[in-house]
């Protein structure tokens, strides 16, 4: 059972596994740490990942990322308008209202949603878990951020379930940090609790999240966030910055020009890191546009100026968590800083003077999500035992039920007036159950709805239940409990509805409950994601085995190209080299002209067809290298036995001298065979096929040692055991003078100690396997 982690970053993801000895962030193929959150669609296949990142500037428009703020969101939310008008690619609105992406793929544009996107990220990231652990991952826990709405939360799901993965739990990103923070702690108090401030500023977005620790526990006291303040948007302000710059000096408009534009803002994220530990620097990029090198220059108090809107949007998260939590900075033992964005100083300057102590770096500040969703699925796996460590996490948002009042309530002055209560509320923990009674005598529906929220980008609605049909007593209505549920994934949902009759005895009937939930794909377009899905890994597949067989090709021509005019010079005939050459000059001319795109199948067979000429010349120098040693073993396989076999040795005296001269005759008879073999390929030249091959030596040698062995390693028969002759009366007497005993008393001594200096030798023994 595996055990994972996944760091879903809006730039890039990290990959981290449980092993007996800790958690590890595992490498992808490129040898890194990270891998870029890239899906970039080409005429044959998908790249993903690293190769994403690396074919992204040369395809811009096919190349998808920053998905995290696409994924459950309306077309028409604001925060995503302002992100569309950034994104190189095209995003559209789609039937249902929620955004849809387009891209070619295979030589046609083709439209995909976010979730089956982020399915693609996810696939690439199990596939590294997979090659790294050597086994199929399919349990996992996924970091999302804490505002999510429950449709991005399920949209999450439904990607892992394309991807082939099943998450045990959807953990917000700042609890992990906590989590990887606290249960490595072997001084947290037993009474008295710890708080801790985790501000984590990534790519996109900025989270707040105040923990209490106690020995053995932490408890998520308050979360806060800001969604559109992030790293990216410190590149954004340098990117306009030197956009205009540009436009003035050089008379170039990178808006116009995609390529353009993802080179402006990768130079810019190198700037902002550069000025993170410089006080100035330099921004040089060749060619960027028109044939023209651009070059330009910023200090950090300019740059800390233009991102004074951005800077002052910092304090609001930490406020309004400090007053969820009801404490205040007195009551903050420690603040600890993560994320990509967080290294910018003027962030780290805010942080203290509104804490009035110094954030601290004790951990990882991009794979700390990772580590401790790697620890919460090692929790919750019954493979691994784990420190006992309780999570307490709490719901960022107040979950309302709606209905109608029931208009056969006459006695009800609300009857047909719309009802709500609240279920859970801010800071609820998760999971957690409520159970509602209602009264109805038919069918009824029931909202789930998000109460008292003023942010646009939250949608009201969650879903809504139907509950019914249930059997009333005429003239009564009947007693209904609903079960509401928050999950370990945050995700709200009626669960159950039970009808109770209470005559003689209690009767309990279950009610169908009918759910709707707004934007949430259908079971039949999810099952229609998962073929979709498996057929481009099919394709990527089969492709890269394509690319494999064709640089196969390509290698063989350049391999053997050199080794026929240097390594097999000897072992080729003049007519055979140009031959040879010919047809590899011919191969490679059409590797690059009618050979670019083919088959797998025709990379197979033009291999093939090589090697019908090249294998002959391999052999003869791969026989040339190892007939020697085969040979040196068969004589001394000759030698041995007969030397053996003609020996005076006692120890092979109990041989019968018949069965010696077998051997002696075997090994003369495997002699002459390997004279006249010698004969045969010394009158050869190297450039002729072998007379004797290397594994007809060997096999001569084997037979001859199978033939051989049984006879000179026969064991020695045992010796007879001596008949003792017994004794007369007078042998039988004891000795009767002192003189006797003492003789046969110093006799008995005298073997004694023979014995004992022979057990006080050292003993060899063979080593045992």
């Amino acid at each position: 059972m595996s055990v994972v982690g996944f760091d879903l970053g809006n730039e890039s993801c990290i990959v981290a596994v449980a092993r007996q000895r800790g958690i590890d962030v595992v490498l992808n193929d490129e040898s890194k740490r990270e891998t870029p959150a890239i899906v970039c669609f080409g005429e044959k296949q998908r790249f993903i990942g690293t190769a994403g990142a690396a074919t992204s500037t040369m395809n811009p428009k096919n190349a998808i990322s920053q998905i995290k703020r696409l994924i459950g969101r309306k077309f028409s939310d604001p925060e995503l308008q302002l992100d569309i008008h950034t994104f190189p690619f095209a995003v559209s609105e789609g039937p249902d209202g929620f955004p849809l992406i387009h891209a070619r793929y295979l030589g046609e544009l083709k439209a995909f949603t976010p979730t089956q996107v982020l399915a693609m990220v996810l696939s690439n990231l199990k596939g590294i878990a997979e090659k790294n652990l050597n086994a199929a991952v399919v349990d996992c826990c996924i970091g999302i951020p804490v505002y999510f709405t429950d449709l991005q939360r399920r949209a999450v799901i439904d990607a892992a379930t394309i991807s082939g993965l099943h998450p045990l739990r959807l953990l917000h990103e700042t609890t992990a940090t906590a989590l990887a923070y606290g249960i490595y702690k072997t001084d947290l108090p037993e009474n008295d609790q710890l708080n801790v401030a985790f501000i984590d500023v990534g790519h996109a977005s900025m989270q707040v999240c105040i923990a209490g620790f106690k020995k053995g526990q932490l408890k998520i006291l308050a979360h806060a966030y800001d969604r559109s303040l992030g790293g990216r948007d410190f590149d954004d302000v340098l990117f306009n910055y030197f956009a205009v710059k540009f436009k003035d000096e050089y008379k170039i408009d990178v808006y116009q020009n995609a390529r353009a534009c993802i080179r402006l803002r990768a130079a810019c994220e190198k700037l902002k890191k550069m000025l993170s530990a410089n006080p100035e620097a330099p921004l040089n990029i060749e060619c960027l546009m028109d044939e023209k090198d651009v070059r330009g220059f910023i200090k950090r108090e300019e740059f800390e100026q233009i991102s004074v809107l951005i800077l002052e949007r910092v304090k609001r998260p930490l406020v309004n968590a400090l007053q969820e939590a009801g404490l205040t900075v007195e009551n903050i033992h420690s603040v600890e800083v993560v994320g990509s964005g967080s290294r910018v100083p003027a962030i780290i300057r805010i942080l203290t003077d509104f804490f009035g102590k110094e954030p601290r770096r004790t951990m990882n500040a991009s794979e700390c999500v990772a580590r401790g969703c790697a620890l919460q699925c090692a929790i919750l796996s019954p493979t691994f035992k784990v420190r006992e460590f309780q999570v307490h996490e709490s719901f960022p948002f107040t979950i309302s039920l709606s209905w109608k009042g029931s208009s056969n309530d006459s006695q009800n002055e609300a009857a047909d007036a719309q009802q709500s209560v609240v279920v859970f509320p801010k800071g609820n923990q998760i999971p957690s159950v409520k159970a509602l009674t209602f009264y109805r005598s038919n069918t009824f529906s029931v909202d789930v709805t998000y109460a008292d929220v003023n942010d646009p980008c939250i949608p009201t609605k969650i879903s809504t239940y139907t509950i019914g049909p249930f059997k009333t007593t005429s003239g009564e209505r009947a007693k209904l409990k609903v079960k509401v549920r928050l999950n370990l994934h945050g995700i709200v949902s009626i669960e159950s509805a039970t009808a109770v009759a209470s005559k003689r005895k209690v009767k309990k009937t279950n009610v169908l409950v009918a759910e709707v939930v707004y934007g949430a794909m259908a079971p039949t377009d999810l099952q229609k994601a998962v073929e979709k899905e498996f057929e481009m890994a099919l394709q990527d597949r089969v492709m890269e085995e394509t690319k494999d067989r064709k640089n196969a090709v390509e290698a063989y021509v350049y391999d053997m190209r050199n080794k026929v005019h240097d390594k097999y010079h000897e072992f080729v005939t003049a007519s055979e080299r140009e031959e040879l050459a010919a047809k590899l000059q011919e191969v490679e001319d059409w590797l690059y002209e009618d050979g670019e795109d083919e088959t797998k199948g025709v990379y197979i067979a033009k291999l093939e067809e090589l090697k019908k000429q090249g294998d002959p010349i391999e052999l003869r120098h791969k026989e040339w290298t190892e007939r020697g040693p085969a040979f040196g073993q068969l004589v001394h396989c000759i030698s041995s036995y007969r030397e053996a076999a003609l020996s005076k040795d006692p120890k092979f005296d109990h041989i019968d001298i018949a069965e010696k001269q077998k051997v002696v005759n075997e090994c003369s008879e495997a002699e002459s065979w390997l004279r006249d073999k010698q004969q045969q390929q010394d009158a050869l030249p190297k450039y002729a096929n072998p007379a004797c091959l290397s594994a007809d030596i060997k096999r001569k040698a084997e037979t001859l040692d199978r033939f051989c062995r049984p006879i000179m390693t026969k064991p020695k028969p045992a010796p007879a055991k001596p008949q003792t002759p017994p004794q007369s009366e007078a042998e039988q007497q004891p000795p009767q003078d002192d003189k006797e005993e003492g003789g046969a008393d110093h006799e008995f001594e005298g073997n004694n100690q023979a014995s004992a200096s022979a057990a006080s030798e050292p003993m060899e023994t063979e080593p045992t396997a």
